[in-house]
C-alpha cells in the first residue's frame, strides 16, 4: 500500500490480512444464529466479527490503493481509503472479547465504523468524477475502463456485506425488536408492500423534478413473504422504478399521449424471488 513510512508497518498488517480467506455468511445462518440472541451467542458472534471485519476492510483498503487510470490518488479515493485503514487500526488494536463487557464495548466500537463509512458511496462517485474530469469526459475514458466497473461492482457488494455484519450484530442488541425481525432481517417480508412504499418514494421524486409522473401498477401475490433485508430491498425497487418512470415521463413529456404506467411484477419461485419493472 502507498502509505506514508510512517505508517508502514500498518500497511504491511494490512497487506498480510487482506491476502486471509474470508468467511462466507449466508442469510439462513443469520437468522438461525440470532433468532434468540443470548450472552453466549453474542460473545461468539463479536468474536468471529473480530477476526472476520479486519479481512475484509483490508481487502477494500488494498482494492482502493490498486485502481487503474491513476485513480487511486484521487483525493476522494484517498479519503476513503484512509477511513478503511483507520477502521482496521480500530479493530486490530480492540482486544480479545473475552466477556459481556468486551462484547458491548466491541459492539460500540464497530457501530461507530459503520458510521464513519456511512458517506463511501458518494465520496467513490466523487473520485470517480474526478477521473472523469481529469480524462476530458467520459467519452475521453481510454480502453479497459470497465476495470473500473468490475471493481466498482465489487467494491459495493462487498461494502454491503461488511455493513450487514455489523447492522445485524448491533440490531441483535435490540432489547424490544419488531415482531417476525430478527436483527436487520425481517423474516416475512412481503415484496409487494415494499414494492408499493418504494415507488411512492420514486413517484414523489419523479413529480417534484418533472411536475407529474406515470402511474406503477404492482402484478402479485399480496400475501406472498419470505425473509430478507426490508431496507436493502425497498433501496433496489426505489432505484429500478425511479429510473423507469423517469424513462417513461421525458418520453412522453411533449405528447399529447398519456404516459403510461410503469409495471411492476413480482413473481415466486421455487428457490428465488423475481421483482421485474416493465415500461
Amino acid at each position: 500500500m502507498a502509505l506514508e513510512p510512517v505508517a508502514r508497518a500498518v500497511a504491511e498488517e494490512v497487506a498480510r490480512w487482506g491476502a486471509m480467506r474470508q468467511t462466507g455468511v449466508s442469510l439462513r445462518y443469520m437468522m438461525e444464529f440470532g433468532v434468540r440472541p443470548t450472552e453466549r451467542t453474542l460473545l461468539l458472534a463479536a468474536q468471529f466479527l473480530h477476526k472476520e471485519l479486519p479481512i475484509r476492510i483490508a481487502r477494500r483498503a488494498l482494492d482502493l490503493d490498486s485502481l487503474p487510470f491513476g485513480l487511486s490518488t484521487k483525493p476522494a479515493i484517498l479519503k476513503v481509503r484512509d477511513w478503511y485503514v483507520e477502521s482496521f487500526r480500530d479493530i486490530r488494536s480492540f482486544p480479545e472479547v473475552k466477556n459481556q463487557e468486551d462484547e458491548l464495548a466491541f459492539t460500540q466500537m464497530i457501530k461507530m465504523i459503520k458510521v464513519r463509512h456511512t458517506n463511501v458511496v458518494p465520496a467513490v462517485a466523487l473520485g470517480v468524477q474526478q477521473l472523469k474530469k481529469d480524462l476530458g469526459g467520459p467519452k475521453a475514458f481510454p480502453p479497459g475502463i470497465h476495470e473500473i466497473h468490475q471493481f466498482l461492482d465489487r467494491f459495493y457488494m462487498s461494502r454491503i456485506g461488511i455493513r450487514m455484519l455489523i447492522g445485524q450484530h448491533v440490531a441483535l442488541h435490540d432489547p424490544d425488536p419488531e415482531p417476525g425481525v430478527i436483527g436487520l432481517i425481517n423474516t416475512k417480508m412481503s415484496p409487494m408492500t415494499v414494492a408499493r412504499i418504494a415507488s411512492e418514494d420514486a413517484r414523489a421524486i419523479c413529480m417534484r423534478e418533472y411536475g407529474s409522473s406515470p402511474n406503477v401498477d404492482i402484478y402479485g401475490d399480496p400475501g406472498f413473504t419470505f425473509p430478507y433485508v426490508t431496507p436493502h430491498l425497498h433501496l433496489m425497487i426505489f432505484e429500478l422504478v425511479k429510473n423507469s418512470l423517469r424513462a417513461v415521463q421525458e418520453r412522453y413529456m411533449d405528447s399529447d399521449k398519456l404516459a403510461p404506467p410503469v409495471r411492476i411484477i413480482v413473481a415466486d419461485g421455487a428457490e428465488d424471488v423475481t421483482i421485474k419493472p416493465k415500461e
